[in-house]
């Protein structure tokens, strides 16, 4: 990837503008998966509480979020909001009483969004097919779930997760509020919660230029540089050793990308500014993204072919 794509600033502005959300990330390593995610309320309590809890959380960028995320920017990692490394923005805050979950089983987590006035918010506008999305990765970047759990009337949610691995464990929601205070401002709030058990920490695998998942090959190219916007694509050969070109739309869709950040757990995710058109998509897709901090992020691609959805791990240096 050359130099020379920098100087088209107004060609990024515009490619950015049409992205379903910028954002982060893209690199390679070496495992794949096909599961799809077995997949307090006075004001001052709660900033206390967020900031408790930000630094928790070892390795955190205390400066990372700063000023309110903005709608359409998804996942611009060291946006405030919508990196996941605080349970409260502009009074909108990530509730739930739960800090454990069990381990060996299935399980219910259990929270609510609640808004500047404190009670639960139950108006939300759809996002990429969806009104919430639900994400939790452990701490070594492994076990990743992306759930979409249902809401009661309440505005409680419920996200199943399968079983998880012992350790500690980062989640996190995706929302927008369609009502109130900064509506059509995107958010991404995160909590932790830890599964008893002895734990044992999985190295990360080093970057590779392609990997594999169910028989498919998935080469990337990309040139990342932190704090600047960088084009990548992402190239998907079938199991026959042939350009895929049936890629079906997933969450309104050709890709779904999540990116978290080796360390503080900041979460990132864009989709690919390839429009869904009849027939299929692929072979290649095109994506624009920013990452704002250097070093490792572990992605995970997440494709659509002959209705089962296809989850690739990936392994990205930042310079």
């Amino acid at each position: 990837m050359t130099r020379d794509w920098k100087g088209h600033r107004p060609l990024l502005a515009c490619s950015l503008a049409l992205a379903i959300g910028s954002v982060a990330l893209l690199g390679v390593s070496a495992q794949g998966s096909s599961a799809e995610s077995p997949a307090g309320q006075g004001s001052s309590a709660q900033g206390q509480s967020a900031q408790a809890e930000h630094a928790a959380m070892p390795g955190m960028d205390h400066g990372a979020a700063a000023s309110p995320g903005r709608s359409g920017r998804h996942g611009m990692a060291g946006t405030a909001g919508t990196d996941g490394l605080a349970a409260e923005r502009d009074g909108y805050r990530l509730d739930s009483r739960m800090t454990t979950l069990p381990a060996g089983g299935p399980a219910g987590y259990a929270f609510t969004v609640t808004g500047p006035d404190g009670r639960p918010v139950t108006e939300f506008a759809e996002s990429q097919t969806k009104r919430l999305h639900f994400y939790a990765i452990r701490s070594d970047l492994t076990g990743y779930r992306h759930l979409h759990p249902a809401m009661a009337a309440d505005g409680t949610w419920t996200a199943d997760l399968a079983a998880l691995e012992p350790g500690t464990w980062r989640l996190y929601t995706e929302f927008t509020p369609a009502g109130g205070p900064h509506r059509g401002t995107e958010y991404v709030l995160g909590r932790t919660v830890t599964v008893p058990g002895p734990a044992t920490a999985v190295p990360l695998p080093a970057a590779a230029p392609s990997t594999e998942v169910d028989g498919h090959t998935v080469t990337v190219q990309a040139d990342p540089t932190a704090k600047e916007a960088f084009p990548l694509t992402v190239t998907v050969t079938g199991p026959d050793g042939r350009p895929v070109t049936d890629l079906q739309p997933y969450l309104g869709s050709y890709a779904h990308l999540s990116a978290f950040h080796e360390g503080d757990l900041a979460l990132a995710h864009l989709h690919p500014i390839t429009p869904v058109r009849a027939g299929g998509g692929g072979p290649t897709l095109t994506f624009y993204a920013m990452l704002a901090k250097p070093g490792n992020w572990r992605v995970f691609l997440q494709f659509q072919t002959a209705g089962q959805l296809h989850t690739a791990a990936l392994t990205l240096r930042v310079a």
